[in-house]
């Protein structure tokens, strides 16, 4: 869990406190402090939301590039005339797609 999310939910309870404590005591100043507190602590907590949810992508995007990887790793080993023939194959397309005019 990011450390921006645990912060901004302490911040959110915080400004939530505040705001209540403002209006138990009727100071219009510190339940709008709260206010601003709590809509900090929820920005901050989306934040920390957003990178975990991009560490995770970047995480299982590793994974899923290591095992093809791995894959095309095996396929080679196992395959060396295949690969070789796919690789010519591919080179020539792309010689051919780069020609000048």
């Amino acid at each position: 869990m990011d450390e921006n999310r645990v912060a901004g939910t302490a911040k959110n309870i915080g400004g939530k406190a505040q705001e209540s404590f403002g209006q138990v005591t009727g100071d219009t100043k510190t339940q709008a402090e709260g206010i601003v507190n709590q809509v900090s602590g929820t920005a901050q907590n989306l934040y920390g939301q957003a990178s975990d949810s991009i560490s995770d992508v970047a995480k299982g995007a590793g994974d899923r590039a290591s095992s093809f990887e791995k894959a095309l790793r095996h396929t080679i080993e196992n395959q060396p005339y295949t690969a070789v023939a796919i690789g010519i194959g591919l080179g020539w397309l792309l010689g051919r797609t780069h020609r000048p005019l």
